[in-house]
């Protein structure tokens, strides 16, 4: 980015960010590890009942209490911690505090800070200025979206045999899995729900959303925006003398090797997170906090693009990245994914949910439907071309596809993961909590999204039923493959 719109936008963003960079954004909702937890049950329960429009009970078994730490379960169990749903929100009542999750029309459903009546933005209606789908062929819309029978039996594919592979991804019931859908060269060949969930059910994606997060980034180095190398624009990192934090750019965001230092759920130790017991990782998730400032205000721990590590605040000042560089070009920040990126790929709605701000929480607050993450790696799959238009470049897609050099394994690439257990080598996927994923196999022309809920904390564990999802992932990649 030239030195004058650098310039711009740190002067933008001085507007936009409070300069917290040395003392985190203390949080205006719950600060104790088993509250932030009752609070983000609420969230999730809202979500689930207003977004997904979900049944109350199946949503607090497979979705809001399975992030409950064993004591705030306990008191679930027991009665103590309650919830309850009204005409514009949930709550989660314990001991003598309410904390609550109020549901904010397109913008999903908001973690409140305590005894406030609202969020601290403008909501506003998100609109499509696409036709209805049952109007417009597929991909932008939902006409003629299957593969006839003539165009499988021509590509010598087995119905029966994809029905079957299919079957493994449901044979369980407490798999969770709610949406299971295969694209291949371009038309649905699969695709099914479970009881309770529909072709219209935008379901919880979770972590799906940093990838999402990574196509925005795309779309503005599309249009001449945004580069790769840009200093990512935090006032306060530049502004101060020698500061190392100014050497992060918007690369080692998207390939997670920032380098500063946040806890993650998985840790052994989690005494010396900003809140004792609760992941700095999962601070957006469980209580009011302007996200953006709370990422900005951490210190580093390793030199900028020597570790590569799975933490949040990394997608999520990419994601502050974007919303200070459509504040500079005067864009409309909460509508602007639509116009710019979902009506351009038949998506009309995808709701992203944000902090009591307003600011995306793309790291896990994403709400779609299956047909909606399979046009999204459609695109990939397309490398970033719709229909003769280039929506987000080639090269970056091959970025988002190619190993992290910070990261030993390989695993990870730009806010995208790499090397699935079950699929071909040139793969790589989103990947969520709870076993969300879309997996794009080039080689095959093929697209795979499986969408579903998870019971049971901790959810990082090995009690995730991966076996049955990761078999029905390799039983359709061999019916296609026989082809």
């Amino acid at each position: 980015m030239p030195l004058v719109k650098t310039l711009i936008v740190l002067a933008c963003c001085i507007a936009a960010i409070p300069t917290r960079s040395e003392a985190p954004p203390t949080p205006q909702g719950p600060t104790t590890a088993d509250y932030l937890s009752a609070s983000m049950a609420a969230k999730r329960l809202c979500s689930a009942l207003y977004v997904s429009g979900r049944d109350f009970e199946e949503a607090i078994e497979w979705s809001a209490t399975a992030w409950l730490l064993p004591t705030a379960m306990q008191a679930y169990r027991t009665g103590r911690l309650k919830f309850a749903a009204d005409s514009t929100g949930v709550s989660a009542s314990w001991r003598d505090r309410t904390l609550r999750a109020e549901h904010a029309g397109d913008q999903g459903c908001v973690i409140l800070p305590e005894g406030a009546t609202g969020v601290m933005f403008n909501p506003i209606e998100v609109k499509s200025t696409l036709p209805a789908p049952d109007q417009t062929e597929w991909p932008m819309g939902d006409l003629n979206a299957n593969a006839s029978a003539t165009m499988l039996h021509a590509q010598g594919i087995s119905r029966a045999a994809l029905e079957q592979a299919v079957d493994q991804a449901f044979t369980e019931p407490e798999d969770g899995t709610a949406a299971f859908l295969v694209i291949h060269k371009g038309k649905i060949v699969a695709e099914r729900y479970a009881a309770g969930a529909h072709q219209g059910m935008q379901l919880e994606s979770w972590s799906m959303g940093k990838s999402l997060t990574s196509a925005l980034v795309g779309v503005l180095i599309q249009q001449g925006h945004l580069d790769l190398d840009d200093k990512l624009a935090v006032p306060d990192w530049h502004i101060r003398a020698n500061d190392p934090r100014a050497k992060i750019t918007l690369r080692h965001a998207l390939n997670m090797s920032s380098g500063l230092q946040i806890t993650h759920p998985a840790d052994q130790d989690l005494s010396s997170s900003f809140i004792p017991g609760w992941a700095d990782h999962s601070i957006p998730y469980g209580t009011a906090v302007h996200s953006f400032d709370f990422c900005a205000s951490r210190p580093l721990e390793f030199p900028v693009g020597t570790s590569g590590r799975y933490r949040n605040c990394d997608p999520l000042l990419a994601g502050a990245m974007v919303k200070q560089t459509l504040i500079e070009l005067g864009e409309d920040y909460l509508s602007w994914p639509q116009k710019a990126l979902f009506d351009r790929i038949g998506v009309r709605q995808q709701t992203l949910e944000t902090d009591v701000y307003g600011n995306f929480i793309l790291t896990g607050f994403d709400y779609g439907t299956a047909r909606n993450w399979g046009r999204l790696g459609l695109l990939f799959l397309n490398k970033g071309n719709w229909l003769g238009e280039q929506i987000i470049p080639e090269d970056f897609v091959e970025f988002v596809s190619t190993a992290a050099p910070a990261w030993e394994d390989e695993r990870y690439g730009g806010l995208f993961w790499r090397k699935h257990p079950s699929t071909p080598p040139d793969s790589y996927h989103m990947n969520g909590g709870g076993g969300q994923q879309v997996v794009i196999i080039p080689s095959k022309a093929l697209v795979i999204v499986r969408l579903g809920h998870a019971r049971g904390f901790p959810l990082f564990d090995n009690r995730e039923p991966s076996a049955r999802r990761n078999k029905a992932m390799r039983d359709v990649i061999a019916v296609i493959g026989a082809s």
